[in-house]
């Protein structure tokens, strides 16, 4: 038989990257408790109708990207291709509308959608997001705003372009879709053919199409902004404002739209110049009452995390996890008492790692050399009988002896010694 390989659009995430990853993690989660934003976990899959709901059956997310299947009692199931929706169904279902005041939210997992993998792009991706529910206010659309800014340069990127746009109420974009509609329509034969497939099911999307010849169309098209009532054009100056003043700089750009139809209001996008969009989000004011709930207005966003590592990566190196301690051992009674020194270690808050080769000590004291680790302690046979270890600093070559029993009177000294050669290290 042949070797197993990894599907089409996933891929593991192995140890030599791993460190990215807890970065990115351990960065969002210390800001968001910050912003007292709470943790939320939704299964990976849930009823189809979910989507076609939430997301909006014009779209292509629900049109072409969902992996959706049959269980055996014959319910239609759909892997998760983006967290709002999930989160919107506990939302509801939980009755954390009946909590009162405003509900933040976080979550970060995988989502699934069936596309071309390339570049930052899988069938199976993970996303960071955060949903704040039950507020209108323009305050909100600023604050969820700043957390990623605040996010994203916490982690080191800092020449992401935050492109913002208003995507109105329900009216002002049904008055903006006739217009679009009227100009498009005699260009339809030129338009790419997935433009053409919008024009009748979901326009707006059009205003993002990649065609170079229809973006040339789209250059006389009318503007969204130009169909925004007074109401809306004062709400996403107040947004603007905001920003402004928390220092954000940002670029208006008025086709951003957007790929789900339950956005409104405020929208905006995370730009890269080599991954395209890192992350978005906005408005959703009608989403929870869509999907059966009472009338909750929200804002969130996603970041996508195989993009913003790839970014990572390429700007700045993660030094490994380092060891504090290697204990290379040989012998019966030497190896059972390096195996207890281990543990007790680890217990009192030391990196240890224990040689379990058993080879003769020349390769062991090798693998210690290799490891990084700061020192090593060294058990053989005439140790194990006095109770005895060897513990040489690895930088240093100095070496010393110490009884086991002296150990724990010692590990202070131990954590300043480390300390100092990780600085001189540095």
């Amino acid at each position: 038989m042949g070797l197993i390989q990894a599907q089409r659009g996933t891929r593991d995430i192995l140890p030599g990257e791993i460190a990215y990853w807890q970065q990115v993690e351990a960065t969002a989660r210390s800001i968001l408790a910050r912003a007292a934003f709470e943790e939320i976990r939704t299964p990976l899959f849930e009823q189809t109708d979910l989507f076609e709901r939430g997301i909006g059956e014009a779209t292509d997310v629900v049109g072409k990207e969902m992996y959706t299947f049959q269980d055996k009692g014959e319910r239609s199931l759909t892997l998760r291709p983006e967290g709002t929706a999930g989160v919107v169904r506990a939302f509801i279902e939980h009755g954390l509308h009946a909590q009162g005041g405003v509900q933040r939210l976080w979550y970060m997992g995988a989502m699934f959608r069936y596309e071309r993998p390339g570049t930052g792009r899988q069938r199976q991706f993970h996303q960071l997001g955060v949903e704040l529910l039950g507020s209108g206010d323009v305050r909100a659309d600023a604050e969820v705003i700043a957390i990623a800014v605040d996010i994203l340069q916490a982690v080191g990127l800092t020449d992401l372009q935050l492109e913002l746009n208003s995507l109105g109420t329900r009216a002002d974009r049904s008055q903006y879709r006739s217009l679009l509609v009227d100009y498009l329509t005699p260009y339809k034969a030129d338009l790419d053919p997935d433009s053409q497939d919008r024009l009748t099911r979901n326009p707006l999307r059009i205003l993002d199409s990649k065609d170079a010849k229809t973006q040339v169309i789209l250059q006389e098209a009318p503007l969204l902004g130009q169909s925004l009532s007074a109401t809306s054009q004062e709400r996403f100056a107040k947004v603007q404002q905001l920003l402004t003043d928390l220092g954000i700089a940002y670029t208006l750009n008025p086709k951003l739209v957007r790929g789900l139809d339950y956005y409104s209001h405020t929208a905006f996008e995370f730009q890269s110049v080599q991954f395209g969009t890192v992350g978005g989000g906005g408005r959703y004011d009608g989403l929870v009452t869509e999907l059966g709930g009472p009338e909750t207005l929200a804002i969130g966003w996603a970041i996508g995390l195989e993009r913003l590592i790839g970014l990572l990566q390429q700007l700045k190196p993660i030094q490994p996890t380092t060891t504090d301690f290697y204990l290379v051992s040989r012998g019966e009674a030497a190896e059972l008492q390096a195996l207890k020194l281990a543990q007790t270690l680890r217990q009192a808050g030391f990196k240890a790692e224990l040689d379990l080769s058993g080879s003769a000590f020349g390769k062991q004291f090798k693998r210690a050399d290799r490891s990084g680790a700061i020192a090593c302690f060294i058990l053989g046979d005439a140790e194990a009988a006095n109770q005895t270890v060897q513990l040489k600093w690895l930088a240093s070559g100095n070496q010393e002896e110490i009884k086991q029993a002296n150990l724990l009177n010692c590990f202070n000294e131990f954590q300043q010694k480390i300390d100092r050669d990780r600085e001189e290290q540095a």
